[in-house]
């Protein structure tokens, strides 16, 4: 949408100029922060609709940042880095970016690559709220769909965009198993590619920490064909 502010997090002033204006054209509010500081500052005062963030700042590590600012905001956060080593992508999507891109970059991917987060977050958000159950519960756990929100046993789990996602997809085909790949496909909208079995399974077993409560698994890995909701805690909930 037109004016949906954007949050520039980096300590270079020329690239932060530079995508300030690549915005500005295009109808967006740019909002400025230089270090991890005052980026979360600017997360709190503005709710931004998306952030980019750079890997290297001079205070915190960008997938340090990513993980404070996922505590206040489940707006999507895109990686701008000089380092494109495939460990690097798999920290910051572990961390809870939503998607990531080197420099130097085009403009015209940048601004591509920014509508396309933006875009899909206002649809799985419109997605949420339309669905009948407005609570999926599942023993211990509880699913706010049209709040986005994920409790064990009344306490809030905070998990990034993706990880709800994912598991949000389960949870409605709980007798399903999903490949890595499919998982890919679906949450991230993109056909699946090398490398990135591995980016889902970096957030699944994220998500499968933050979901532990004591014996119960609600995720189960089905060894060499992928992974599944325990539809049998669903059942017993009814």
């Amino acid at each position: 949408m037109i004016g949906e502010k954007i949050l520039i997090v980096d300590d270079e002033l020329e690239i932060c100029e530079l995508i300030d204006s690549y915005l500005t054209k295009e109808g967006f509010q740019p909002v400025v922060a230089n270090d991890g500081r005052s980026a979360l500052a600017q997360v709190k005062a503005h709710s931004p609709s998306l952030v980019i963030l750079d890997f290297n700042l001079p205070d915190i590590e960008g997938p340090d940042l990513c993980l404070e600012i996922r505590k206040q905001s489940n707006a999507p956060i895109l990686f701008l880095s000089c380092r494109g080593d495939e460990i690097d992508k798999v920290i910051s999507f572990s961390a809870g970016a939503d998607d990531y891109i080197t420099k130097p970059f085009m403009p015209a991917e940048l601004i591509a690559r920014i509508k396309a987060n933006l875009r899909r977050y206002r649809m799985a958000k419109q997605n949420d709220e339309s669905e009948v159950d407005d609570v999926i519960v599942a023993g211990d756990l509880k699913i706010n769909a049209p709040l986005r929100k994920v409790f064990i046993k009344d306490v809030e789990v905070p998990l990034t965009a993706k990880e709800y996602d994912i598991l949000y997809l389960l949870v409605d085909n709980p007798k399903r198993i999903f490949s890595a790949d499919q998982l890919f496909n679906i949450v991230w909208k993109s056909s699946s590619v090398s490398g990135d079995s591995k980016t889902v399974s970096v957030h699944l077993s994220s998500l499968r920490k933050k979901l532990e409560s004591g014996d119960v698994d609600y995720i189960i890995n089905i060894r060499g064909i992928g992974y599944k909701f325990n539809h049998e805690i669903i059942e017993a909930s009814k």
